[in-house]
């Protein structure tokens, strides 16, 4: 893993954190504007990359644990694919949104974007140091 892999992570995980709060959101405004059946709940799906699990029809892995001695996916066959992957939404049958509930997701989803930003950060002023380093 080189310096920059670390800021491709980060800003996949980003990435994937911004749509669960673009989909929390829609399910808080459908707890909002709907009665009982009106609106289903709807759920983000991911993919991970390599090493987490077995592949299914996107040619991503379904998420799963991991095991010790895997490492981490990264080096072994990733192919420059990023480690989290948005797949889109499935509707949650027999489940209403709940303003209460879609609230803890909205705040779940905004702690994960804020820890993959610390890591942008942190891998950001790594390169940076590296590269000076370089010039050096």
């Amino acid at each position: 893993m080189s310096e920059f892999d670390i800021l491709s992570s980060a800003s996949a995980g980003m990435e994937a954190q911004r749509a669960a709060l673009d989909v929390a959101a829609r399910n808080v405004a459908a707890a909002e504007a709907g009665g009982s059946g009106a609106f289903a709940r709807l759920v983000p799906r991911f993919a991970y990359a390599a090493g987490q699990g077995d592949a299914d029809e996107t040619g991503f892995p379904e998420p799963g644990p991991a095991s010790a001695n895997e490492g981490d996916g990264w080096d072994e066959g990733a192919g420059g694919d990023p480690p989290i992957r948005y797949l889109g939404t499935t509707a949650e049958r027999g489940a209403d949104p709940d303003a209460i509930t879609e609230m803890v997701a909205v705040l779940d989803a905004q702690r994960a974007y804020e820890a993959d930003a610390a890591v942008f950060d942190a891998g950001k002023r790594l390169a940076e140091r590296t590269i000076e380093a370089g010039r050096s």
